[in-house]
């Protein structure tokens, strides 16, 4: 008889300091069979659904729920959430089932749950039949993992690379350990430390310290050890108030809990001493702009990366600081993508070729000064459909290969082109640009708002990179930002002299 295994999948990163809320409308919800059409997408859900496939399981899909990074979820949204989940998992787990798979953020977070995962963990764990059951997910490398989180579940797996381009291949990796754990017949725990750390995403690319130290700690401990099955390092998101955010180590192991403490104190002292590595300052747009008018030429589009509107961080990506800055250089062959909906439906009735005068973004924070005013010809407008050139783009994470970004329209204004979207889309994948007629490196200038995962498709068509600030809401000035919630003493915003680390 094939193993019967529980699916579910819950997938928000929250920006609690946004305003407004993310409401139910807000996700792309699926349920029961829905969820097994996602095989083939380069998902997480597709690589669940694979390994399931290899090791002859029986998949019982529930739920999956997922929206792009914005504000605090209502709690309205989970419990309608765990309605639908209950409802299809009380009979699942009435009828047995060997284990439950989760594909989740793990920085999600509603108005009166911080910890939602932990939340979600915990009402699972008190279903009729599901005490004891072990339960695996995966969880993204910007997870704010709590103790609760570890302490509920047998087996988080987490991404290891930043850009995300293993999503897919940790669901696998967390998959094959629940099935070791049914053909061994041996359930492990997961261990839980959280050093007094707290990294801006800029600072978080696994391609440079602080988190390629601890990668490669990661992996050692894994091979050194047979009895740690995976260890995970969490970089943290943030930009979300609450106890647990930051950065945090957990492994999952058959070991006692000494040994299990001894690798976790050695780790996270470790990115203790690497702290400052991850701290990161930005000059201002205008001082990169103005010096790009007697830079020296250099083969291909020069990037401007304006992590402040990181519309992966959950920024409204229609903040104009870099915008304002190329109009009033006057540069010419510039590029920018502007989340703007209300604009392209002011084009709906113009012809291509049409000249309008247009406010374009500056209407999704408060940080910036508002809508800029400008003369611009419609080039072109489409419905915003495009599938990932690169299937292991950060994107397929999110959304798998087919992306939409709603209504969307090209507009000239003097040297500035700009991509007009109904929807927020990271710019993760170049098939974003190419969909629309834009060819990137026609571009003298692009502007990028994204902090790291921008990077695997950007990097190899750019000549020059320059990390500017600009006002928005994902600021790399993390002492600017109005704590509440958060457990202090904490790196950059307190003195710390004799840092203290929590265990579980």
């Amino acid at each position: 008889m094939k193993p019967r295994i529980l699916f579910a999948g819950l997938f928000h990163e929250t920006h609690t300091f946004l305003d407004g809320v993310t409401r139910w409308e807000d996700f792309e919800v699926i349920c029961d069979r829905a969820i097994l059409a996602k095989a083939g997408d380069s998902s997480p859900t597709d690589g669940f659904l694979e390994e399931a496939a290899r090791q002859g399981w029986e998949v019982i899909p529930t739920i999956d729920a997922r929206a792009t990074p914005s504000a605090v979820v209502e709690d309205a949204m989970l419990e309608r959430y765990w309605s639908e989940f209950e409802r299809r998992a009380r009979p699942a787990l009435a009828a047995g089932v060997e284990g439950i798979f989760l594909v989740l953020h793990g920085a999600m977070a509603t108005q009166n749950f911080p910890d939602t995962e932990g939340e979600l963990l915990a009402r699972i764990r008190a279903l009729p039949g599901a005490a004891q059951v072990p339960i695996f997910g995966v969880l993204d490398l910007h997870a704010n993992v709590s103790a609760r989180m570890c302490e509920l579940a047998n087996g988080l797996v987490m991404y290891r690379e930043n850009p995300h381009t293993d999503a897919r291949q940790a669901t696998v990796r967390g998959a094959a350990l629940l099935g070791r754990c049914l053909k061994e017949k041996r359930v492990p725990r997961m261990h839980w430390c959280r050093p007094p750390v707290m990294w801006a995403p800029p600072g978080t690319g696994t391609h440079a310290d602080p988190m390629l130290s601890l990668k490669i700690f990661a992996h050692k401990l894994e091979t050194l050890h047979p009895d740690v099955w995976a260890c995970n390092i969490a970089a943290g998101y943030s930009f979300a108030d609450t106890p647990d955010t930051g950065c945090s180590l957990s492994i999952v192991t058959t070991a006692d809990a000494a040994a299990a403490r001894g690798h976790l104190e050695t780790g996270g002292r470790l990115a203790w001493s690497l702290r400052t590595r991850g701290t990161v300052e930005y000059p201002g747009v205008d001082e990169v702009v103005a010096g790009l008018q007697t830079a020296p030429a250099v083969k291909g589009p020069v990037i401007l990366v304006e992590p402040s509107d990181n519309i992966g961080g959950g920024a409204p990506g229609d903040c104009t600081g870099a915008l304002r800055s190329l109009i009033k250089h006057g540069l010419e062959r510039c590029l920018a993508v502007i989340n703007d909906p209300e604009t392209v439906a002011s084009l709906a009735s113009a012809a291509i070729g049409e000249r309008r005068r247009l406010a374009v973004g500056g209407r999704g924070s408060r940080l910036d000064p508002g809508p800029v005013e400008l003369d611009a010809v419609l080039v072109s407008r489409s419905d915003g459909r495009f599938t990932l050139e690169d299937k292991q783009s950060h994107l397929a994470s999110m959304n798998g290969v087919n992306i939409a970004m709603g209504d969307c329209a090209v507009v000239r204004s003097g040297g500035v082109t700009l991509l007009l979207t109904s929807r927020k889309t990271a710019p993760f994948d170049l098939g974003q640009l190419r969909s629309q007629g834009l060819e990137p490196r026609d571009f003298a200038v692009i502007v990028v708002k994204a902090a790291v995962a921008h990077k695997r498709a950007y990097d190899k068509i750019t000549g020059a990179s320059y990390y500017v600030d600009t006002p928005g809401p994902c600021t790399s000035n993390l002492a600017s930002l109005p704590w509440r919630r958060l457990r202090r003493p904490v790196y950059p915003l307190d003195p710390i002299t004799q840092p203290e680390f929590l265990y579980a």
